[in-house]
């Protein structure tokens, strides 16, 4: 995944991050690269400035600063030397590149009618390392099944930025349409059909449509697509029997996951969000959580030994949506270097 990333980069940025200590590259998952400014990384468990000869320090004094050329030159290579045909991921500030990888973008933005149009002068990249973990799900899968549907219930997922929770629900999926459920109570259920809808290309990672990432063999995935209109697609062509969609939070979001409740399909999705008060503090997200679109809340925590997890009732503490039966909530928690199902294990840290 790293070497991937780094063959991406201009040369002299790829000779300077490339002196960078093992353990570093190994547990990459952000380089955030300014024009004139020092070069930053973050890892498992800290950041710091890179200097021209590998070393790494807290402080930006002696760091390597990439100028204008090498910025421009990393441009041309994201876009594929055409700024043209990346118009509308100009317009969204960032791009997704083959692996799954999301570069945001920072720069001087071009307006046309007080809506913003694209960017132009860009001059800070911010590189999100992108990872598959096989086997993160499995401490919380178990808390997620329907016993009577054989199949999972609907979850919305929460955690801030970079807790893993893209990483989670691309094993969920994974999980739930190979029919590895985890759980004793669910030996012999059949794969579900599974439906993601990928609008920043990282839970997938599609090439022209196809996944680079094993999603499993009874998954559909729409690339490219705004959450909203992709669910909506799915629900009138592709029949799911559950629906993923990475970051909801948006009206148009919210009715398309009400349309799937409407139709008897479970819908797990994320949002940033610290925990279940913050959720109910978003107001599209509230009224969700209020109608009974989503079961169960999962609240993602990293912590040094791994991430951990719990699971609550959608309604609070003090509730549950009409007839449905009151979940237990579930405290658990598990390490990334030791996946539940025993399941491949790819290097670093979850992003």
């Amino acid at each position: 995944m790293v070497t991937d990333v780094l063959l991406l980069l201009p040369a002299e940025l790829q000779r300077v991050l490339g002196k960078l200590p093992g353990h570093v590259l190994d547990k990459l998952e952000e380089i955030r690269i300014r024009e004139g400014r020092p070069l930053e990384v973050g890892y498992a468990g800290g950041f710091g400035f890179a200097g021209e000869d590998g070393s790494l320090n807290r402080m930006p004094h002696s760091a390597y600063k990439p100028g204008a050329d090498i910025c421009r030159k990393l441009l041309e290579r994201i876009t594929n030397h055409s700024l043209y045909a990346m118009e509308e991921e100009l317009r969204r500030g960032y791009i997704t590149v083959a692996g799954g990888h999301r570069i945001g973008l920072a720069g001087r933005t071009v307006l046309e009618g007080g809506a913003v149009r694209g960017l132009r002068d860009v001059a800070g990249f911010n590189i999100r390392i992108a990872r598959d973990i096989e086997g993160v799900a499995g401490a919380v899968l178990p808390g997620l099944l329907n016993r009577q549907g054989r199949t999972v219930r609907s979850a919305l997922i929460v955690a801030p930025p970079q807790q893993g929770k893209t990483t989670m629900i691309r094993d969920i999926a994974r999980a739930v349409s190979y029919g590895r459920w985890r759980h004793p109570d669910a030996a012999g259920w059949p794969g579900r059909k599974v439906g993601i809808v990928d609008e920043r290309s990282e839970i997938a990672a599609c090439i022209r449509g196809v996944p680079t990432f094993d999603v499993g063999p009874r998954t559909d995935v729409i690339d490219a697509c705004p959450k909203a209109e992709g669910m909506m697609m799915m629900l009138r062509s592709m029949s799911p029997e559950l629906l993923v969609a990475d970051e909801i939070g948006r009206p148009e979001d919210a009715e398309a996951i009400r349309e799937a409740a409407h139709a008897g399909v479970s819908v797990i999705a994320t949002a940033h969000a610290a925990d279940l008060a913050e959720a109910r503090g978003r107001p599209v997200l509230r009224r969700l959580l209020e109608e009974g679109a989503f079961d169960l809340l999962v609240e993602l925590r990293r912590t040094p030994a791994g991430l951990s997890h719990r699971v609550l009732p959608a309604a609070g503490e003090g509730g549950v949506k009409p007839g449905a039966r009151e979940p237990t909530a579930v405290r658990g928690g598990f390490s990334p270097s030791a996946p539940a199902d025993g399941g491949a294990l790819h290097r670093g840290g979850v992003p």
